[in-house]
C-alpha cells in the first residue's frame, strides 16, 4: 500500500502552508502527498460567487489550486487532490485514517506568539488517533533549516543544515509513539533530536517559580534515569544525536524556548477522559498557542 502524507487544504495562505510543508514531509518519507478538501454540500453559491459558477465548481477550483502550487514546487513529487462532501473535521478525521501524518494550516501571530487554532484543528487534533502536524501561515522551507551562509541562493536552501527537531517527554514512562515519531523526523532531516523533560514533583507558585520541592529530583539523577528509559531508542537510531534538556521551569515554557531553534516539535497527546471526552492536554495546548515551528501531536 503506498504510504501518503495528507493535508487539508481551503482558501487560506496558512492551508497553502501547510500543503507545502507536506509536500515537503512526503519527499522526506518517499511517500505520495494526498491534498484534501471538505465541501460542506451547500447548493446554493456564496453571494461573492458568480451566478453561473456552482459551489462544487469554486470548491473543485481550491483544491486544484493547491495542487498545482506543490505540483509546480516539486515536479517529482506525486501528489493528488480529493474533494469530500462533509463537515471539516468529518471529512479530515477520515482522511487521517489511511495517512501516515495530518498537517493542517493555523494563522501565526508572528514568530513570537505562534497559532491561532481554530475550532476544526482544535477538534481534529483531539481526536485523532494518526499524528497531526500543524503548520504556521507564512512557514516557508527556509524556516526549517539554519540560517544560509552568504551567497547561498534560495534554490540551494535545501542542502542547508536542517534545524533540531524537539521532543516533549511526560514525566512517566515514555510513550512510543511521540517517541518514535520524533527519533524518525531527526532521522530523515539528519539533525539533532533534543530531548525536553520537566522533573517531577517540582511545585510551581502563582508567579511561575519553581518551589524547594525540585531539591528532592536532583538534575542529574532524573537526567540519567530518562536517558536510560530512552536506550532502547538510542540503538534504534544510532545516526540520531541526542541532547537532553532537564527542566525545573513548566514544560511548555521550556518547549516554546526550543522552539526558536527548532525544525518541528513534537508532543504527546494522552488518551481521551472518560468523562471529558476528547482533549488536546495542557502541555500540547500551550505549545500550539506559543511555538514558532510546525508542531507534531502525536497520540500516546
Amino acid at each position: 500500500m503506498t504510504p501518503y502524507v495528507t493535508a487539508g487544504v481551503d482558501e487560506s495562505d496558512e492551508s497553502l502552508a501547510a500543503a507545502h510543508w507536506a509536500a515537503r514531509e512526503a519527499l522526506r518519507r518517499g511517500a505520495a502527498l494526498r491534498l484534501v478538501h471538505a465541501w460542506t454540500g451547500r447548493q446554493a453559491p456564496e453571494p461573492s460567487v458568480p451566478l453561473d459558477t456552482t459551489r462544487p465548481d469554486e470548491a473543485e477550483e481550491t483544491l486544484q489550486w493547491a495542487v498545482r502550487s506543490v505540483r509546480a514546487a516539486h515536479p517529482g513529487l506525486e501528489a493528488a487532490g480529493r474533494l469530500e462532501s462533509g463537515s471539516p473535521v468529518t471529512v479530515l478525521l477520515a482522511a487521517a485514517e489511511d495517512a501516515d501524518v495530518l498537517v493542517l494550516g493555523s494563522r501565526g501571530l508572528g514568530r513570537v506568539a505562534g497559532f491561532v487554532v481554530g475550532s476544526v484543528s482544535q477538534r481534529v487534533i483531539a481526536r485523532s488517533t494518526h499524528p497531526v502536524v500543524l503548520v504556521r501561515a507564512g512557514d516557508t522551507c527556509a524556516d526549517e533549516h539554519l540560517p544560509p551562509l552568504d551567497g547561498v541562493s534560495p534554490e540551494e536552501i535545501p542542502e542547508t543544515p536542517f534545524r533540531e527537531v524537539v521532543l516533549g517527554l511526560g514525566t512517566r514512562h515514555p510513550a512510543s509513539g511521540p517517541v518514535e515519531f520524533a527519533f524518525e523526523a531527526a532521522r530523515r532531516r539528519d539533525t539533532a533530536l533534543r530531548v525536553v523533560h520537566a522533573v517531577p514533583g517540582v511545585a510551581h507558585g502563582a508567579d511561575g517559580r519553581v518551589g524547594p520541592e525540585s531539591a528532592a529530583q536532583p538534575p542529574a539523577e532524573r537526567e540519567h534515569l530518562v536517558a536510560d528509559r530512552l536506550s532502547p531508542w538510542y540503538e534504534r537510531f544510532p545516526s540520531v544525536p541526542v541532547t537532553l534538556t532537564i527542566t525545573a521551569d513548566r514544560p511548555a515554557t521550556e518547549l516554546v524556548r526550543a522552539s526558536a531553534h527548532a525544525s518541528l516539535v513534537v508532543v504527546g497527546r494522552g488518551a481521551p477522559d472518560a468523562r471529558l471526552g476528547p482533549r488536546i492536554g495542557s502541555v500540547a495546548h500551550a505549545v500550539l498557542h506559543h511555538v514558532c515551528c510546525p508542531v507534531a501531536v502525536v497520540p500516546e
